[in-house]
């Protein structure tokens, strides 16, 4: 079964793990073979998939997305570097050395697959990084009215942690139904449409930042896990590829803005803030030869 690596599921993830460093010279999970060539075709779909047998297919992402998706960092934490690490794009085929199972989010080791990126980034792209602290423009998510939810955020009832834990152990037994239309144990970005289960606000503010433009701190007050459908009219671009086949949705005309929507549907708001956060700057990179 094919699992997208770069989608709409990953960009809370990547935003969640903000302030990642470099990895630990302990870390070995690399690719055993890898060919990469530049992508000239002038499409614009990308992505990264998983693929049985421990391979790995990165389809026209640019450098720049590369480096975000292998260290788990925001655009926002990523400065630096020369202008064709967003420009160029590539095609790489490759495939894991030993077992490249993970257990997804939430596990207690790193994805195998970003690892090894790590690695061939510095390996093809001689990829210099260094990690500072830097305050940044960001908004707070913060309720309009202390105690008041939205009418579309609601608790969730989903247990991932137990959906998880039978992943781990060889279990896999078949995915809970959707409830008004939201996957269990899902966060996913797509063309005027966030939607969101079983995982604490935090993490969907982490969804919100394609959207605001900015860093997103959770200062809800709000514990446990919910789960919501927002819709709204799309002002920005999408925060990660579509996965190829799949349509966006029809846009609405009448749908409100993102900002009023996720008052209206969660009673929630933005304010704007300054914050430190953990970024990374690129020191150095030279542009690779295609195999």
């Amino acid at each position: 079964m094919r699992e997208l690596l770069v989608g709409v599921c990953l960009a809370a993830a990547t935003v969640a793990a903000a302030g990642q460093h470099p990895p630990a010279s302990g870390e070995s999970q690399s690719f055993e073979v890898a060919t990469l060539k530049q992508n000239t075709s002038g499409e614009r779909l990308s992505g990264i998939r998983r693929l049985p047998g421990g391979r790995v297919v990165v389809t026209n992402m640019p450098a720049r997305e590369l480096i975000t998706f292998a260290y788990q960092l925001g655009q926002y934490q990523l400065f630096g570097g020369p202008g064709w690490l967003a420009g160029d794009r590539f095609d790489i085929t490759a495939k894991m050395q030993g077992n490249a199972e993970w257990e997804g989010p939430g596990s207690d080791r790193p994805d195998p697959i970003r690892v090894a990126m790590r690695g061939l980034l510095a390996e093809r792209f001689t990829l210099k990084l260094h990690t500072e602290s830097r305050e940044l423009d960001a908004y707070a998510l913060v309720m309009v009215k202390a105690g008041v939810t939205g009418p579309r955020l609601r608790p969730s009832t989903t247990d991932c942690n137990a959906l998880m834990q039978q992943a781990r152990q060889g279990k896999q037994p078949p995915p809970p139904p959707a409830t008004n239309g939201i996957a269990p144990c899902s966060m996913r970005t797509r063309i005027g449409q966030i939607s969101f289960d079983g995982y604490p606000i935090s993490q969907a503010a982490g969804l919100m930042v394609f959207q605001a433009g900015r860093p997103v701190l959770d200062r809800t007050g709000l514990s446990g896990n919910w789960q919501f459908l927002m819709t709204f009219a799309p002002e920005r671009p999408v925060g990660a590829p579509i996965p190829p086949g799949e349509q966006p949705p029809p846009a609405d005309p009448n749908a409100p803005s993102f900002f009023t929507a996720l008052q209206e549907q969660l009673g929630l708001k933005l304010e704007s803030t300054k914050a430190p956060f953990d970024v990374t700057v690129i020191d150095s990179a030279e542009h690779p030869a295609d195999d």
